[in-house]
């Protein structure tokens, strides 16, 4: 079985944090946001052993495919020879078709 790394975009990572920032406004808890949003950084990290979840959207752009994480998140990645590349998290209804 294939293990492929998994590499995380900079406007990923700035998501990330956007999320975790709109979290800690509205919950007032540094802790749930910080959970929260490490467990959508270990289920992107799930995606090393099984890189074709979610669907493929080539409708959107060639190769992409997105996941969703616990209904409130969605997850824009594309898969090559031996990487996953996370372009995107997107939170609470965000319209990730128009930002890809």
């Amino acid at each position: 079985m294939t293990t492929y790394t998994v590499a995380f975009t900079p406007e990923a990572h700035d998501q990330l944090v956007s999320i975790y920032r709109y979290i800690v406004a509205e919950t007032a808890s540094p802790l749930v946001a910080a959970r929260y949003t490490e467990a959508i950084m270990a289920y992107c990290e799930g995606l090393r052993i099984f890189p074709y979840r979610g669907n493929q959207r080539d409708d959107i752009r060639p190769g992409l495919r997105i996941t969703h994480y616990r209904k409130r998140a969605v997850i824009a990645f594309t898969v090559d020879a031996d990487q996953v590349s996370i372009l995107g998290d997107f939170y609470g209804g965000q319209d990730y078709e128009a930002n890809m």
